[in-house]
């Protein structure tokens, strides 16, 4: 083979001269822009189904919101000074809802309370003819929003105490499904007009309403809260002090989701009508827990204090046979009269708790049947609303 036969060998490039070769790298060329045209297109096809997630979500939310309803209560006595204040911070429009209206509670003023309600715009007044307290101010109140057709029922106080602007930390976690009971936690570390005593009580009673809820509460008797409208129909008062505790106790012991958030509060514009002095309030709120624990759990508040007085009696019984068997028996008698006291109560404790168990399941059926005819009489009146609006 001659030289230049060599050089040319050497100087032969196959995607030249070989047509298959040539053939195959444009398909590999071919195979990519294909899949890169391929994947954009998949990334493209995931963005616009994002994006048509997120516009669905946001028309069920508004489908959501469209009709509900949102009010807002105050229960007031004799407080033409500050009321103006409070309306004049309260919402007209809160994300979630559709409307949003007032509710003032009149607990037998004397002043002007109802007049200026009523010139300020409130849209419901609820008026007793004396005072009857603040727990059934608030029971009316809530029962007056159901009615009305409320979805979700916010709370507050006439002294503009707390931040009318934290309302939709209240009921946000209420309207996502969060939570059945929102509690507005104060700070009451910060809060200046509150005394060292006072603050001292409000952690101790907080910490008192958790032990015997088994709600994770920080600020029990904080009165700025929300309630679904079942919830709010669930809830009894029965003492005449103040909701603030009860209501907890009883959410906690229907196993509703009770939750507190963070709140702002307000200059003080009044001192506070509840706290009129420090041991009364103790004995007022103290007797308010023993009660509401004496109902909803008797057979833990009768029962177990009387198993530990009658196993103190068989202890103190055995004791005296001790005794009597090593022939000093007659000395012990005041063990033998103590031990039949102490068996005595600790009976009638277990007994009392046996019946208080079964009266508060009978209780337990009362709430749910009254609980069923509140929905059903909601029902009905939508009903009639329809075929009012259709024959019209």
């Amino acid at each position: 083979m001659s030289n230049s036969s060599v050089g040319q060998s050497a100087a032969f490039n196959p995607s030249d001269g070989n047509p298959l070769v040539h053939a195959s790298t444009e398909a590999v060329r071919t195979e990519v822009q294909i899949q890169a045209t391929l994947k954009q297109a998949g990334e493209l096809g995931q963005q616009a189904l994002g994006d048509r997630e997120t516009d669905a979500k946001a028309e069920v939310n508004a489908s959501e919101s469209h009709g509900r309803k949102l009010i807002i209560q105050i229960p007031c006595f004799n407080e033409a000074a500050s009321l103006p204040v409070a309306i004049a911070e309260l919402p007209r429009e809160v994300e979630g809802f559709a409307s949003v209206e007032w509710l003032v509670i009149d607990d037998g003023s004397t002043d002007e309370t109802v007049d200026i309600a009523r010139r300020l715009g409130v849209d419901h007044i609820v008026q007793f003819p004396a005072n009857r307290g603040l727990a059934q101010a608030f029971m009316a109140g809530l029962d007056e929003c159901v009615r009305l057709g409320a979805d979700v029922i916010v709370n507050t106080d006439a002294d503009n105490q707390y931040c009318a602007d934290d309302i939709p930390l209240l009921t946000t976690p209420i309207v996502d499904g969060a939570a059945d009971m929102m509690i507005g936690a104060r700070p009451i570390g910060n809060t200046a007009h509150f005394s060292s005593s006072k603050k001292l009580l409000q952690k101790l009673g907080s910490w008192v309403v958790r032990q015997v809820s088994n709600a994770d509460v920080d600020d029990a008797p904080s009165g700025f809260r929300a309630f679904s409208r079942d919830t709010a129909m669930q809830l009894n008062v029965f003492n005449g002090y103040t909701y603030t505790l009860e209501t907890i106790i009883q959410a906690g012991h229907k196993n509703l989701a009770v939750r507190s958030v963070p709140i702002r509060t307000n200059p003080d514009l009044r001192p506070s009508r509840l706290l009129k002095s420090i041991p009364s309030y103790v004995m007022r709120s103290a007797s308010t827990i023993i009660r509401i624990f004496m109902t909803y759990r008797p057979l833990h508040f009768f029962a177990v204090p009387g198993v530990v007085m009658c196993v103190a009696s068989l202890l103190l019984c055995a004791r005296y046979l001790v005794f009597w068997f090593m022939g000093g028996g007659g000395g012990h008698v005041q063990s033998l009269i103590l031990a039949a006291i102490l068996m005595s109560g600790g009976l009638i404790g277990v007994l009392a708790g046996l019946l208080g168990d079964l009266i508060s399941v009978n209780r337990k059926l009362m709430e749910k049947a009254n609980r069923r005819l509140g929905i059903l009489e909601q029902q009905l009146k939508s009903s009639v609303a329809e075929q009012d609006g259709e024959s019209r």
